[in-house]
């Protein structure tokens, strides 16, 4: 099939982070297949960042009720889909729900790795090798390739790219009073995984204090979940950052962080979307793992200690120290941000 007849209904991951790093597959597939069609089916909580994809051409939001099956609101989808001409799904989750809307909407190729069981919902079923592909993007990005293809090193990958909207960039700083006279360090102290991902708010204020010494502006973006956590850095500061965390929408804080001279963020969804602005960016890593989820941009820095005890991928700490993170000093993120 030539890529003009294909039309591709990708099911797009749950998590802000993986929905940057999908970019990489609709990329790799429009790089190859220029004249196919590539629409993507995602929870209301990462669709936002479609947008911000050229590549895609039509988000199809899956407003499901989070973690549960929702089974007839799956059904009734997949049926609504059927008369929409997809050639090829490709599902990027591996859960058995996420089959459910492709297999009803009788997609003739159905791609996915093995997951729960899924065995009579896909017709292109791969077998995951984490060795030979260790990282999410090269995970993601082979699915859209040969089921004979050898799995692409990291190098040949694209690297997502996200696409500011210059006029909204213009509103959201205005609607926030901001003004770009100074540089702009931003802040993401929160992690929507959990508090092993986290680094001290503590420290982050003492990052913050340094630029602000220096003449800095500092921001400080997250979502409604990271208000708290930004309050209390904004508190440290003595009230001297700006606390956007859960005044903007997702594309909003896209924007706002392409103005960014800096960006030191927790292994989170804005540490993909900042790296996928290309920014200069410090990544803290604790409970995880560069290896699994870098940054994917050339002008990043990762700031981890590599204790025995990490990776654990925990949402809190096993042992309950925190050390991968409580003695990564700021003073560690301060000689990265002079080197970068």
């Amino acid at each position: 099939m030539s890529s003009a007849n294909k039309k591709y209904l990708i099911i797009g991951p749950s998590w802000v982070g993986d929905m940057v790093m999908a970019q990489s597959l609709f990329i790799d597939i429009k790089r190859r297949e220029p004249l196919s069609q590539i629409d993507v089916l995602a929870p209301a909580w990462t669709a936002a960042l479609i947008d911000r994809m050229p590549e895609v051409t039509e988000l199809i939001a899956g407003n499901f009720n989070h973690g549960k099956l929702s089974l007839g609101d799956r059904i009734n989808l997949g049926k609504n889909l059927r008369g929409k001409g997809y050639t090829n799904t490709i599902l990027l989750p591996n859960s058995l729900k996420s089959a459910l809307v492709p297999a009803v909407a009788k997609i003739p190729t159905r791609t996915g790795f093995i997951g729960e069981q899924r065995w009579g919902f896909l017709n292109d079923i791969r077998k995951l090798d984490k060795q030979a592909i260790p990282m999410t993007v090269q995970r993601f990005v082979a699915l859209g390739l040969d089921k004979s293809a050898e799995p692409r090193p990291i190098e040949s990958i694209p690297v997502p790219q996200l696409v500011v909207d210059a006029v909204s960039a213009s509103r959201v700083l205005d609607s926030n009073k901001l003004t770009l006279d100074k540089k702009v360090l931003v802040l993401c102290p929160g992690a929507e995984f959990g508090p092993s991902k986290q680094w001290p708010v503590t420290h982050y204020a003492e990052v913050a204090k340094e630029h602000l010494a220096n003449g800095w502006q500092v921001w400080l973006l997250g979502s409604d979940k990271d208000r708290a956590v930004c309050q209390e850095l904004d508190e440290i500061t003595g009230h001297q950052t700006v606390v956007l965390a859960g005044k903007t929408s997702l594309p909003q804080a896209v924007d706002l962080m392409s103005f960014a001279s800096l960006v030191v963020a927790n292994d989170s969804g804005l540490m993909h979307i900042a790296a996928a602005l290309q920014k200069p960016l410090i990544a803290v890593y604790g409970s995880t793992d560069p290896g699994h989820t870098p940054p994917l941009s050339q002008n990043h820095a990762i700031a981890r200690l590599n204790l025995d005890c990490s990776p654990c991928f925990k949402r809190e700490c096993p042992l309950g120290h925190l050390d991968c993170l409580r003695d990564l000093p700021p003073s560690k993120i301060l000689s990265l941000a002079e080197a970068l």
